[in-house]
């Protein structure tokens, strides 16, 4: 199917860049920047971005590798409030 018409990327060439990019290194947390430049290509007009993000989450192959999971701190209210104080 094609994904982009202005790029002409197929699901095909997206799986296939993405199942590279996995074998290649195991650690790399998978971005549709780097499928596009594995491609050779790079986004024209966007409007087959949610089409395309759709077609790398089907794929097994972008989850975030466990090593990388959770390395930021939980925010604590005060960091979600920007340490505002609560009188203007």
């Amino acid at each position: 199917m094609i994904i982009c018409h202005c790029q002409h990327i197929t699901d095909h060439d997206i799986h296939a860049a993405i199942n590279w990019m996995r074998a290649s290194d195991d650690k790399t947390i998978i971005t549709p920047g780097k499928v596009y430049r594995a491609l050779g290509k790079a986004a024209d007009c966007g409007g087959c971005m949610p089409l395309f993000l759709s077609t790398m989450r089907s794929n097994d192959n972008t989850e975030v590798p466990m090593q990388l999971r959770n390395l930021k701190p939980a925010a604590t209210q005060e960091e979600a409030n920007e340490r505002r104080q609560e009188s203007y």
